[in-house]
């Protein structure tokens, strides 16, 4: 099935930006957001940390951005004035969004998005509103132009969040300490969601830190509390976000060199979305992603005799970093 979408006119649905001290990125995105014109607009903001020097004046001049809308808009804003830190800012912030919307489209500020992003999440949040198969829309893609299927998008198991839709009947369910987690580790369902031996054990050593406070993440928790329910993703067949925050200043993007910085973004073809016959999980793109995303292929032997001692120099080089940059 084929839906025609007209970009000329301004979009239905409501925009949560997510936002904190990158005026260079933030201008960017807040210009897409723009051209898109969406009916409402919610603004969160994370308080500056009280020892960065500097970063109070780069938060204001971030909310300054973000309050130049000029076109017909509802604006609400959650502006934090202490640092709750990534998982718990981000985190409440999208409580904050479906507590009022049913439905909606979450941008980070570093994360800009071709403009076809807005009519595609549109599309598929009304297409799919009642599916509870389907938890999340992406806008990113890291097939490397391979099309899976002959629809506009697949399934996938992976939630890419750098720009993404979903519901409050999928967000109800995120689970931020991951209560479910020790007894689900010990499940077949587990085991039957992650067959891979070599992935499984990377998640569950990321699930682990999590459950433990280590990570100050709110996209690990949202991956698993959507694997322990079944959910998928629906992944658009061409890239659809360029993250631009790629460098020092980002919180875990800090690597300019990374191959996911400043993707290229490209239109949906002929204006045309076309639907897939059912919902169905597309097992090879995300062995895919694993494999060259996620570094899968250097878990296996023998690429792990070579990536493992520069993966243990490079863990050791960020922690010495992180504890002078804290000590600054």
């Amino acid at each position: 099935m084929a839906n025609k979408f007209n970009p000329e006119i301004p979009i239905q649905t409501a925009v949560l930006f997510l936002v904190f001290n990158r005026p260079d990125t933030t201008v960017q995105v807040f210009e897409a957001i723009r051209k898109a014109q969406p009916p409402r607009l919610y603004v969160a903001a994370d308080g500056p940390r009280a020892h960065r020097k500097g970063e109070a004046e780069k938060v204001i001049k971030v909310r300054e951005i973000t309050a130049k809308v000029d076109w017909s808009c509802e604006i609400y804003t959650l502006f934090r004035e202490e640092n709750l830190g990534c998982k718990y800012a981000v985190s409440s912030a999208i409580t904050w969004f479906f507590k009022h919307e049913e439905q909606g489209i979450i941008l980070e500020d570093d994360c800009l998005p071709h403009q076809d992003f807005f009519y595609f999440c549109e599309n598929l949040l009304e297409y799919y509103s009642d599916e509870e198969r389907v938890s999340v829309i992406t806008g990113s893609n890291y097939q490397k132009r391979r099309k899976r299927g002959e629809a506009s998008y697949y399934f996938s198991k992976y939630p890419h969040c750098w720009g993404w839709a979903s519901w409050r009947r999928a967000w109800k369910y995120f689970d931020g300490d991951l209560s479910f987690w020790p007894e689900w580790s010990q499940s077949n369902d587990w085991i039957a969601k992650t067959p891979d031996s070599i992935e499984r054990s990377y998640r569950q050593k990321i699930f682990d830190r999590v459950r433990k406070g280590q990570i100050d993440s709110w996209a690990y928790p949202w991956t698993a509390s959507i694997w322990y329910r079944g959910g998928l993703t629906a992944t658009p067949n061409v890239n659809l976000i360029s993250n631009i925050g790629f460098g020092s200043e980002a919180t875990h993007t800090k690597s300019s060199s990374n191959p996911l910085a400043n993707l290229p973004t490209f239109p949906i073809p002929m204006s045309l979305i076309i639907h897939p016959p059912d919902v169905v999980h597309e097992i090879d793109a995300d062995r895919f992603t694993f494999e060259y995303v996620y570094k899968g292929r250097f878990r296996r032997f023998p690429l792990f005799l070579l990536w493992f001692p520069i993966s243990i120099a490079g863990s050791v080089f960020r922690k010495i970093k992180k504890f002078f940059i804290k000590n600054e």
